[in-house]
This record gives C-alpha cells, sequence and structure tokens, in this order.
C-alpha cells in the first residue's frame, strides 16, 4: 500500500518496552491511531506497557511485525542494526510498511535490510529524557524531535511527529552522529554538573539541594540558550535533552 492510500489510522506496534517505547506508543494511541501489540521481556518493562498501553497485548517481536502497518523500534541503539537485520533473515518485513527507529545517531541507512524488503524508512528521535511514566505522555507536547527520512516519505515521518505533540526538527543522514553527540553531551554534562553541585550543597549541610538548585539551573540554561540562538541567528527554542 503506497502512503497516500493509508487513511489516518494506523496499527502500530512497538518493539522495545523501556522508557521511550510505551510513551510513544501511548502518545500515538492518544493521537487516534490503534496500539495493535508491544513486545517486552522484563517484568518491569510487562508492567510499564501494561500501565502506559492498557489492553495492548504483550507479543513477540515477529507478532509485532506481523500485525502492525507502522512498526516502532524503540531498543537501545547498540541492538538495532543486528535487530533489523535478523527479522530481515527471517522475512518478517512487509511491503508498504512503516518502520520508525528512535535511536539519536542513526539515520535511515540502519533499516537498509528492512528497505530490501519495501519497507518505507523512518528515524524519529524524541530529545527528552524519559521517565518511562505517563508523565511522559504529556511533557512530549513542544519536544523537538530529530527526522531522517527519504524526501518522498519525510511529511510522513513529520505528521507522526506533530500527532504526538512535537516539533519536528529534519536532520541529514550524514548529520546523525553530530545531532547525536550533541544530545548525549548535553545530557550527560547537565547531569553530571547537577550531581556534583547537589553534593557540595549536602556537605554543607544544606537541606533538599535539589529545590535550591533547580531556579539557579533553569535560569542558567535559559539564558545559555538564549546566547545560543543568538549566536545562531534566530529566536532560541529549548532543545531537552535525551537518555
Amino acid at each position: 500500500m503506497r502512503p497516500s492510500e493509508r487513511s489516518g489510522r494506523l496499527g502500530v506496534g512497538i518493539i522495545g518496552a523501556g522508557r521511550v517505547g510505551p510513551v510513544l506508543g501511548a502518545a500515538l494511541g492518544g493521537a487516534g491511531h490503534a496500539v495493535v501489540g508491544i513486545s517486552a521481556i522484563s517484568d518491569v518493562g510487562r508492567e510499564r506497557a501494561d500501565v502506559l498501553l492498557p489492553g495492548v497485548p504483550v507479543l513477540s517481536v515477529p507478532d509485532v511485525v506481523e500485525r502492525s502497518e507502522l512498526v516502532v523500534l524503540a531498543v537501545p541503539s547498540e541492538e538495532l542494526p543486528g535487530l533489523v537485520a535478523g527479522l530481515a533473515e527471517t522475512g518478517a518485513w512487509q511491503m508498504g510498511q512503516l518502520v520508525m527507529h528512535t535511536a539519536p545517531e542513526f539515520g535511515v541507512s540502519v533499516l537498509d535490510p528492512a528497505r530490501a524488503s519495501g519497507v518505507i524508512p523512518l528515524a524519529v528521535h524524541p530529545a527528552m529524557v524519559f521517565t518511562g511514566t505517563s508523565v511522559d505522555v504529556s511533557r512530549l507536547v513542544g519536544v523537538h524531535f530529530g527526522v531522517t527520512a527519504p524526501s518522498a516519505v519525510l511529511p510522513i515521518a513529520q505528521a507522526l511527529v506533530v500527532e504526538m505533540g512535537g516539533e519536528p526538527v529534519v536532520v541529514a543522514e550524514a548529520d546523525r552522529p553530530a545531532y547525536a553527540e550533541a544530545v548525549a553531551t548535553a545530557t550527560s554534562f547537565s547531569t553530571a554538573i547537577i550531581e556534583q553541585a547537589a553534593g557540595l550543597l549536602s556537605d554543607a549541610g544544606i537541606d533538599a539541594p535539589g529545590r535550591v538548585l533547580a531556579p539557579l539551573v533553569r535560569s542558567a540554561v535559559e539564558e545559555a540558550l538564549a546566547r545560543a540562538g543568538a549566536a545562531a541567528g534566530s529566536t532560541p527554542d529549548a532543545l531537552p535533552p535525551e537518555v
């Protein structure tokens, strides 16, 4: 089925029940799509899926792929190439199926084994730190998503992001590693500095150091983002980090 022939409602399958997959599934379900299945290995993942996607069956990975028009691959980056290739070897991918991964460092080339079966490849990374709880669904509103896709199907990826409440930012295939490095730098540096500062305040006998630091950190980040936006000659928009 060509993208132009699709109805607005898709059967969505989620592979991965970590902090990201169930949240995106809930957001897509809230946009009117039907979540038809999710794969989950651990008890924690199953519990998360049950909370965020009540009534959605927990299935094997091949069964999720078989039932879905849109497959969301929300797995750790190091597992993604092997997963895509393994499913290609078993003939699981289907012609015209949308396949969207969430890894920041990869564009659509990592989906080449699936593209050989005629899938439509999308790379959509939500630039946010996820808790894996229902609060993340509302936090997606206004979050920027790094989007990479072939030009003919880029509007599909952008539309899915908008449906989840986010704002798509197009990232060229060759620029995905730099994009991922920027996101990782912001995440790891911010976390390390805040933990260090909180430790110093705690050692100084200050109770609830997080509360003390919160307004300081927010104002410092806002000022830094304003300077970054001015240097780029555009109005600054916060780009939240992702874990």
